[in-house]
C-alpha cells in the first residue's frame, strides 16, 4: 500500500493522543506516510480524559463553583504546554504553540466565568465548552508535525466546511452543503501537499454557532471528510488490530477480521466493537469510501478492511461472536393486550420519550407480553416511566424486570440464505447446559441475538467462537 499515492484521511482517538510520547508516536506515522507522497487529512479528538473533565468544569461553573475554574485551567493549560514542550524542538515553532494555546485557554476560561455569572448551562454553552479539547488537541498535534519539517494547515470542524442542524450535542451534519464546502476549503489545502489538520467533534450551525456530534463524533468528523473528498481510505487508528472475531478479553483465541462489510461492520458496533461508532460509518457507506481499522502500536498491520459489499466464505457464514453486558430484561404483560395493537406503540412510545434505548425486542404471536432489554442504568427510569403509563389502562397486567443477563449475539452477512445457522447457534449453547431466555433475528439475517444469564454469557460465546471456527 506504502508504493501507491493515495489521498487518505486519518483519524486518531484520546488514547493515542492521551500523552507526549503518544502524541509523538501519531505524528511519525503521519510522517511516514506524508514523506511516501500521500495526501493526507488528520482529525484529531482530545488527549484522554479531557472531554470528561472539560463537562465537570461546565457542571461546577453553572453551581457558581468560581475556585475550581482557576485550578482546572490551571491543570489543562500546564498539560498541553508540558506536551509541546516535550516534543517540539523547534524554538519558533514551540512559541507559536504555546501562543495559540494560550488564546484558546483564555477564552475557555472566559466561556467558564461566565456560566457561573450565569448560574445556569445550556446545550449551546455546553457544547462551546467541550470543543476546546479538540482544539487545544489540534494545536499540539499540528506543532508537532510541523517540527518534523511538514507543512500544515489548522482547521476547526466549521472552518472545514462542516455544517450542522442546532441539535446541541448531537448535532447532526447537513451533508448536501458540509460536502460542498469541504471540497471548496480543505481539498485545495491538501492537492497542495499540505498536512490538513482537523478538530473532531465539532461542527457549526448554519448561523455560525459551535456544535459538537455526540458520540463517537471524531469517527463521524473523519468519515465526513472522507466522504465529502472521495478520499482512497479513511483509516481509524486505535489501540488493536482492527475489529476482532470476539473481544479478546473474553475470548483469548479471537483473530483479527481482515476485510468486513459496513452492513457487518454496523452490526458489530451496536453489538460493542469498540473500534467504531454505527453512525459514523453512514458518509463513508453512502458513497463507498472504504474504512480500514489500523493500530498505531503496530502500524504495519494491514488491519481491518470495511468495504461495502460483504465478502461471503461458504465456510465463514460467521464473522464475530459478541456479548453486551449490563443490561437489564422488562417484560410487559397482560391479557388484555391480545388483539390491541396500540398497546406495543405505547410502550415504545413511552421509552423514546424518555431517551430510554432498546436494545433488543421480542414479542410472541399471543401478543399476551412484549419482551425488550434496556441497559441497566436505565432500568429503574423505564420501569417507573411504563408503570405510571401502562398500569390500570385495562390492557397491561404487570411491569417486570430483571437483572443478571447479557446479550450474547452472532454476526456475519454469509448467515443470510443459508439454512441451519440458527440451529448451529442454538444446539452449541444448549450443549453447553446454558438456557437461552429470549430471542430476536432481524429481517436481514445479519446477526442473531438472544439472551442468556451473565453468569453464562462467556461459556455461550466461547462455544460459539469454536463452532463456527472464528479460531482459525
Amino acid at each position: 500500500m506504502s508504493e501507491e499515492h493515495l489521498k487518505l484521511v486519518m483519524k486518531f482517538g484520546g488514547t493515542s493522543l492521551g500523552e507526549s510520547s503518544g502524541i509523538r508516536h501519531v505524528t511519525g506515522i503521519v510522517q511516514d506516510y506524508a514523506q511516501q507522497g500521500n495526501k493526507i487529512a488528520v482529525v484529531v479528538s482530545a488527549m484522554s480524559g479531557v472531554t470528561d473533565k472539560l463537562i465537570e468544569a461546565a457542571e461546577k461553573a453553572s453551581m457558581r463553583d468560581r475556585a475550581s475554574i482557576d485550578a482546572f485551567v490551571k491543570s489543562l493549560a500546564g498539560r498541553h504546554a508540558q506536551a509541546s514542550q516535550d516534543i517540539i524542538k523547534n524554538g519558533e515553532i514551540l512559541k507559536q504553540t504555546l501562543g495559540s494555546l494560550n488564546q484558546q485557554i483564555a477564552e475557555l476560561e472566559k466561556t467558564l466565568v461566565g456560566i457561573t455569572y450565569l448560574g445556569e448551562l445550556t446545550p449551546r454553552s455546553r457544547d462551546y465548552v467541550l470543543s476546546f479539547g479538540e482544539k487545544l488537541s489540534a494545536i499540539v498535534v499540528s506543532g508537532a508535525l510541523k517540527d518534523l519539517g511538514l507543512r500544515t494547515e489548522s482547521f476547526l470542524g466549521g472552518q472545514c466546511g462542516i455544517v450542522t442542524d442546532d441539535r446541541f450535542g448531537e448535532a447532526k451534519p447537513l451533508m448536501n452543503i458540509t460536502r460542498q464546502q469541504v471540497k471548496e476549503r480543505l481539498g485545495p489545502a491538501i492537492a497542495a501537499g499540505a498536512v490538513a489538520v482537523v478538530t473532531g467533534f465539532i461542527g457549526t450551525t448554519q448561523d455560525g454557532l459551535t456544535t459538537t456530534l455526540g458520540r463517537g463524533g471524531s469517527d463521524y468528523t473523519a468519515t465526513i471528510l472522507g466522504a465529502s473528498l472521495q478520499v482512497d481510505e479513511v483509516w481509524m487508528w486505535t489501540d488493536v488490530d482492527g475489529l476482532m472475531t470476539a473481544d479478546p478479553r473474553v475470548e483469548p483465541s479471537a483473530k483479527t477480521i481482515p476485510v468486513i462489510s459496513f452492513s457487518e461492520a454496523i452490526e458489530m458496533a451496536y453489538f460493542g466493537a469498540k473500534a467504531m461508532h454505527p453512525r459514523a460509518l453512514e458518509p463513508a457507506s453512502e458513497r463507498g469510501i472504504p474504512i480500514r481499522v489500523k493500530n498505531t502500536l503496530n502500524p504495519n498491520s494491514p488491519g481491518t478492511l470495511i468495504v461495502q459489499e460483504p465478502q461471503v466464505e461458504p465456510e465463514r457464514v460467521v464473522k464475530t461472536a459478541a456479548m453486551i453486558r449490563n443490561v437489564a430484561l422488562i417484560t410487559v404483560s397482560g391479557a388484555g393486550m391480545v388483539g390491541a395493537p396500540a398497546i406495543a406503540a405505547k410502550v415504545f412510545s413511552v421509552l423514546g420519550e424518555n431517551n430510554i434505548d432498546v436494545l433488543m425486542i421480542s414479542q410472541g404471536s399471543s401478543q399476551a407480553n412484549i419482551s425488550f432489554v434496556v441497559s441497566r442504568t436505565s432500568l429503574e427510569k423505564a420501569v417507573n416511566t411504563l408503570e405510571l403509563s401502562l398500569l390500570g389502562s385495562g390492557f397491561v397486567k404487570e411491569v417486570t424486570s430483571e437483572t443478571g443477563i447479557c446479550i450474547v449475539a452472532v454476526v456475519g452477512a454469509g448467515m443470510k440464505g443459508t439454512p441451519g445457522v440458527a440451529a448451529r447457534v442454538f444446539k452449541t449453547v444448549a450443549d453447553q447446559g446454558v438456557n437461552i431466555r429470549m430471542i430476536a433475528q432481524g429481517s436481514s439475517e445479519l446477526n442473531i441475538s438472544f439472551v442468556v444469564e451473565e453468569s453464562e454469557g462467556v461459556k455461550a460465546l466461547r462455544a460459539l467462537h469454536k463452532e463456527f471456527k472464528l479460531d482459525c
